[in-house]
């Protein structure tokens, strides 16, 4: 039983008619859902993503930095 057998990709066991509608549900789900929050809640949760967002991007950015800096004094 030393067999290695070879994972699959979602893409390769998957039908893509199947993928097209989980798809297609999971987007109406996200519209159902909306539909119950006010307006005001899924404006500022985007705005809430988007800054957590910005905050990855500058823990990145400081990061690249010392690396860049670490390599300036090598």
């Amino acid at each position: 039983m030393t067999e290695k057998t070879a994972r699959k990709s979602p893409q390769e066991h998957i039908p893509e008619d199947v993928r097209e509608h989980m798809r297609a549900a999971r987007n109406e789900m996200r519209q159902s859902v909306e539909g119950l929050l006010p307006p005001k809640f899924v404006e500022h949760r985007r705005a809430a993503r988007k800054e957590m967002l910005l905050a990855f991007r500058s823990l990145l950015d400081h990061a690249i930095e010392r690396l860049d800096e670490r390599a300036k004094k090598a």
